[in-house]
Parts: structure tokens; C-alpha cells; sequence
């Protein structure tokens, strides 16, 4: 069996090292470090100290992972790149090799999901896609993990599940797709938002009712989508929710916490080595909700505050005035 995965971050290294010891061969596609990243054996920028094992053959030319025989292909793209990347994938697969997205983001303007860009692009019907709380630096050194795998296809769902299955990693399969990956990118937005309490030192109790509150607004959005509503309860939206949100790998809470300690956004994206989607989906899912008549307070004043200059201790205000209503 041989698996290619096209992009080489944490989480694209990751499940390349996770994965090695199934497969024959690992394809890892970096867009601009391959070389280093082969040479030194080692993803130096994201997953420093641990080492590729020797069937991970690290490549910069996207035509070495079309010409191949592949079981499985991985997507591992920030959101925002993944069109330009996926528009110039040549498919010459004889055998089609079932596509995974592993990308927790919505691309700005045309508000695609991950999988929908992949099937504009590609001949695949029913990709599956991953969610849950997947924090890539825990995964790599073997701690308890779970994952779930989420396909139209039950077959290919139930493929990945067995493929990522370990003693140290429990996946679960689900059919909704929509909901697993709406939830797997809205939950940025709320993890800022945690950040940004944490940096203000707003104390548990907030920390808590924001966490709630932000899960409503994600499942309203999601419902209001087609998802189903029980999905926002499960791996890929509390679990993911929960893990983003109070994680110190968490580059979303990362900005959120150096917002609330007064820096500037464009200095704290500048300075970041990784990418922050929470930043852009919060500028998407704002002006869908507008246009949908879909009620969450918490991210517009996460747009506000990101993209307006409002002040976080503001922005607490005008959540903690808002017309009293019964808890949905």
C-alpha cells in the first residue's frame, strides 16, 4: 500500500509519521521545504525533534504523487491555498485512491467547504473528511487521541478508519459530512474568542459560558447549513471545541491570547510561522450569517474586534448587555 499526502505541516508530517508504519511508502508533498525537509529528515518549522522514518520520501513536484499507485490521498492544505494547489493536480490514477481532507477551514468568497473544492477539481463523489480533536504535536508522540471519519460513502469511511485505527489513535466513522467539517472550522472563531478571555484574564466563569455559548452558535450555523444537530456534540464539535480552545498548540487561541494582551492582529500574523484559520473563516461565516439572518453575537464581536479595531474589553460589554432571552 502507498499513501500520498499533499502538505507538509504538522499535522500533514504527522499523519505521514502515524501512518508510515502501514504503508509501503509515504508521498509527502511540500510546496517550498521538500528539500529540506528530505535532507534533514526532520520538519524543522512545525515538528522539530522528531525525526521521518525512512519510507517518508519527501517530494516538491505534485506529478510525483499523480503518477503513483496510491490507496489513500490526503489533503493537508490551508483552506485558503487549496484551490490553487488542487486546480493544477493532474489525475492519472488508473485505480482512484480514496481522497481525505484534513482540513479544518472555509475558503473566503465562494464559503466552500474543503471536500466541495476537492470535487470541483477532481473526480471523486464522496471524499472523507476528518475532524475531532487532533492537536498534531500529542499525536506524534503517541498520546491518546480520538478521530472521526466522516464520508456519503460509508465503504471509504470505513476504509480510513481502519487505515488511521492504533493503539494510541481511536477513530469513529459519521455520515455528516456538512456538519464535521462546518464544526471542525467554526470552532476557530470560538477559540479565539477563549484565547482572547484568557489573555484578558476573564477567569473560568467566562471561559465557560463562552465555550457553551460559542458551541450554540456553531450548531445553529451548522443546522441552518443541513447539519445535523447531534454532531456539534460529538468529536468533531465539542471535543475539537474544547481541545482548540485551551490547547497551548493552538495557533487560533495563540491570537486570541496576544489579542487580549493588546497586540495588534496584523503583528501577531506576521510574526506566526504556522496559519490561523480561524482569522479568515470569521470574516466567511460573519457574512453568510448576515446574509442568513443567523444570530452570533459572539462572532461578530470576534470580526469586530480582528477586523474593526474594537477594543476585547469592549466587545465583552456589548456580549454581556444583550437583551435577556431564555437559553436555547
Amino acid at each position: 500500500m502507498k499513501i500520498g499526502i499533499l502538505g507538509a505541516g504538522s499535522w500533514g508530517t504527522t499523519l505521514a509519521i502515524i501512518l508510515s508504519p502501514k504503508s509501503e511508502t509515504v508521498y509527502l508533498w511540500s510546496h517550498s521545504r521538500a528539500s529540506e525537509i528530505s535532507v534533514q529528515r526532520e520538519n524543522l518549522r512545525y515538528l522539530p525533534g522528531i525525526k521521518l522514518p525512512e519510507n517518508i520520501e519527501v517530494t516538491g513536484n505534485l506529478d510525483d504523487i499523480t503518477e503513483l499507485d496510491l490507496s489513500f490521498l490526503f489533503f493537508v492544505i490551508p483552506t485558503q491555498y487549496l484551490r490553487s494547489v488542487v486546480k493544477n493536480f493532474h489525475w492519472h490514477y488508473k485505480r482512484p485512491p480514496i481522497v481525505v481532507s484534513a482540513i479544518k477551514g472555509i475558503e473566503e468568497h465562494t464559503f466552500k467547504r474543503p471536500s466541495e473544492i476537492l470535487c470541483e477539481y477532481l473526480p471523486v463523489e464522496h471524499p472523507v473528511v476528518l475532524g475531532g480533536p487532533t492537536i498534531a504535536n500529542e499525536i506524534v508522540r503517541g498520546l491518546p487521541t480520538a478521530i472521526v471519519c466522516a464520508s456519503e460513502d460509508e465503504s471509504s469511511a470505513y476504509a480510513v478508519q481502519q487505515l488511521l485505527n492504533s493503539h494510541h489513535l481511536r477513530a469513529y466513522r459519521h455520515t455528516d459530512v456538512v456538519g464535521v467539517e462546518l464544526a471542525s472550522a467554526l470552532k476557530n472563531i470560538i477559540a479565539i474568542a477563549a484565547g482572547i478571555v484568557q489573555g484578558l484574564s476573564l477567569g473560568a466563569n467566562a471561559l465557560g459560558a463562552l465555550l457553551t455559548r460559542g458551541l450554540t452558535e456553531i450548531r445553529r450555523f451548522g443546522v441552518a447549513h443541513g447539519a445535523r444537530a447531534e454532531t456539534f456534540s460529538g468529536l468533531a464539535g465539542m471535543g475539537d471545541l474544547l481541545t482548540t480552545a485551551i490547547s497551548s498548540f493552538s495557533r487560533n487561541r495563540y491570537v486570541g491570547v496576544e489579542i487580549g494582551r493588546g497586540k495588534k492582529l496584523s503583528e501577531i500574523l506576521s510574526n506566526m510561522v504556522m496559519v490561523a484559520e480561524g482569522v479568515w473563516t470569521t470574516r466567511s461565516v460573519l457574512s453568510m450569517a448576515n446574509k442568513l439572518g443567523i444570530t452570533m453575537p459572539i462572532t461578530r464581536e470576534v470580526y469586530a474586534i480582528l477586523f474593526e479595531d474594537k477594543s476585547p474589553a469592549t466587545a465583552i460589554e456589548t456580549l454581556m448587555a444583550r437583551e435577556l432571552k431564555f437559553e436555547d
